[in-house]
C-alpha cells in the first residue's frame, strides 16, 4: 500500500478533480478529518495532477470535513516551467472549502547538497513506549499511525508547569509499506498542536491554522523521528515547528504551523474549548 491507497484517494474523469471520502479512519476521535490526512491528500493530487514531486506545500485549513462527506480536491496548474511546477488545490465539500493548498513540485539536477541540521541522539523505536492516549481512539486515524515516546510527559503529569518546548516521538503508517512520500510525511508532521499542550503543561492542544511542508531529502525508512520544536504562545495562539528525519539521520521534511490553542473537553477554561479538528490526544 502507498499513502494514495491509505488515504483512498480516488481520480475521477478530470485529470485535475480527485475526491477523498471521509472516514472514521481519517478523522480524530472528536469526529473531523485529521489535519494532516488533508493536507496529505492534497498534496498527494498535486503531485499525480503535475507529474512532479512536491518541494513545499502550505496549507490553510478553513473549515472542517466529517465522516461521511467526500471531499473533493481540483487542482489548478499555475506555472509550469522546465524543472519546476507552481500549482494550487482547493479542497472542499460542496460550495464549502475546507483546506487551499498552494505548492511548488519538481527536482533539479544540481552537484551540490547538505545536512545541517543533525537528529538528536535518541533512543530507537524498540526501546519507547507507545504513546499514551486520552480517549479511545478505536477506528480513528490515530489507530492507524504507531507513535513511540521518546520525550514527553504522560497526561496525568500535565499539572500546569510549563516545559521547554521540546517533545518527540518515533512515528510510522504501517499499512504504507511502499516507503516514505511528501504526502505521507504531511500525515506525519500534523503534530505542532500536541506539542503546545505538552509546552504548556495543560491538558490541551489546538486546532490547526495551518501547515507548511518543506521537504528535503526523501530515503527509505520504516520509523520517522519527529523532533517537535514549539516557539512561543501568545495571544491565545500556538507556533511550532516539526523536524522530521528518517531513521539513519537523514533529515527528510519539515513543516511548521500555527494553531488556536485549546483544552480539552472538560479541562481547563471553558472559553477556550472549541471544534476538536486537531485533538489528537
Amino acid at each position: 500500500m502507498d499513502s494514495r491507497a491509505f488515504l483512498d484517494l480516488r481520480p475521477s474523469h478530470n485529470p485535475y478533480r480527485w475526491s477523498l471520502p471521509v472516514t472514521p479512519t481519517l478523522s480524530t476521535w472528536g469526529g473531523f478529518l485529521f489535519g494532516g490526512c488533508g493536507l496529505g491528500a492534497a498534496i498527494s493530487a498535486l503531485e499525480q495532477t503535475s507529474g512532479r514531486e512536491c518541494v513545499w506545500a502550505t496549507g490553510q485549513y478553513l473549515s472542517y470535513a466529517k465522516p461521511g462527506e467526500v471531499m473533493d480536491i481540483d487542482v489548478t496548474i499555475a506555472v509550469e516551467g522546465h524543472q519546476i511546477t507552481q500549482a494550487r488545490a482547493v479542497c472542499h465539500v460542496g460550495n464549502r472549502e475546507i483546506l487551499t493548498v498552494n505548492a511548488a513540485l519538481g527536482s533539479r539536477d544540481l552537484d551540490l547538497a547538505g545536512q545541517w541540521e543533525q537528529m538528536p541522539d535518541v533512543a530507537p523505536p524498540s526501546k519507547c513506549a507507545r504513546r499514551e492516549h486520552r480517549m479511545p481512539f478505536d477506528g480513528t486515524i490515530n489507530e492507524r499511525l504507531e507513535q513511540r515516546m521518546v520525550k514527553g510527559r504522560n497526561i496525568e503529569d500535565l499539572d500546569g508547569t510549563q516545559g521547554d518546548g521540546r517533545v518527540q516521538l518515533w512515528a510510522r503508517i504501517p499499512g504504507v509499506i511502499d516507503g516514505v512520500d511528501a504526502a505521507s510525511l504531511a500525515i506525519l508532521g500534523d503534530f505542532v498542536p500536541m506539542g503546545v499542550g505538552q509546552a504548556l503543561g495543560v491538558r490541551g492542544g489546538g486546532n490547526s491554522l495551518d501547515n507548511t511542508l518543506r521537504v528535503a531529502n526523501v530515503v527509505p525508512t520504516e520509523w520517522v523521528l519527529l523532533d517537535i520544536r514549539v516557539h512561543a504562545v501568545g495571544r491565545g495562539f500556538g507556533h511550532g515547528l516539526v523536524h522530521m528525519f528518517a531513521e539513519d539521520g537523514t533529515l527528510m521534511a519539515t513543516a511548521s504551523q500555527s494553531c488556536i490553542v485549546r483544552f480539552w473537553k472538560g479541562e481547563g477554561d471553558e472559553s477556550h474549548r472549541g471544534p476538536r479538528r486537531e485533538d489528537t490526544q
